[in-house]
């Protein structure tokens, strides 16, 4: 373990953030979890489906909308235009290209005048320089709690324009409904 998690979440505002990995998707929707609306873009081809009653857990259905876009230019403009607004505190895309420096410093300057948070979801080695943090987050089987919850997942901070890096073992609390630090199993 290294610095403490909470100097880099929950995730600086004002900035445009990138997440990787197999739990990408959970880590966008704790992320949100504290906010009152998500504005969350993806592309209409994809063949898998945005539930927001699957991410109840995390946010409420109500306050998650969803815009379906035919390709990735066309996201990128509807987030710049949501981050500007600054009426959606918290907006995600996913992405399926590499995104390049200009459209990734266009977003970080929507964000900033909108006072918004966005969040790509990106394809593994995607990554723009323009990100504020870049994370890969994936699962960790936890033998332990497997009955009961299986939300422990490992954070990689491996980009920080801020601040220094660090991996840490979290997981969900249902009751206070936040992101907890948990120490990794010793054997």
């Amino acid at each position: 373990m290294s610095a403490d998690l909470f100097t880099s979440f929950p995730l600086r505002r004002t900035r445009v953030h990138e997440v990787s990995g197999p739990s990408a998707a959970g880590f966008a929707a704790m992320a949100g979890a504290g906010t009152e609306t998500v504005f969350w873009i993806r592309e209409s081809w994809r063949p898998e489906v945005l539930n927001p009653v699957g991410l109840s857990e995390f946010l409420d259905p109500a306050r998650l909308l969803v815009a379906e876009v035919s390709d990735q230019t066309e996201g990128l403009a509807v987030m710049e235009e949501a981050l500007r607004d600054g009426s959606v505190p918290f907006v995600v895309i996913e992405t399926s290209q590499p995104l390049g420096l200009t459209p990734g410093r266009r977003l970080q300057l929507a964000a900033k005048a909108g006072q918004s948070v966005g969040l790509c979801l990106i394809p593994e080695g995607m990554g723009s320089n323009a990100a504020e943090t870049r994370w890969h987050c994936s699962p960790v089987f936890d033998r332990a709690a497997a009955a009961s919850d299986s939300t422990l997942q490992r954070w990689d901070l491996t980009k920080n324009k801020s601040g220094t890096l660090g991996t840490w073992h979290v997981r969900w609390d249902r009751t206070s409904r936040r992101v907890r630090v948990v120490s990794p199993a010793r054997e």
